[in-house]
């Protein structure tokens, strides 16, 4: 439990080092990417602007 995360063994190398299961670090990144998504699709929507009907003339 707890322990060094160097003490694991794991060297990860390129996009790895950053998201992975194994370190704390990889992980709170993982959340935070998947957080920030949800965030951006949510706020993309929300802010779209809205399509007007056509003006016809009578």
């Amino acid at each position: 439990m707890g322990g060094h995360e160097a003490e694991m063994g794991h060297n990860y190398t390129g996009i790895a080092k950053y998201f992975n299961s194994f370190t704390t670090t990889g992980r709170r990144n993982c959340v935070l990417a998947t957080y920030s998504t949800i965030l951006a699709i949510t706020l993309f929507f929300k802010l779209k602007p809205k399509k007007q009907a056509a003006v016809t003339e009578k």
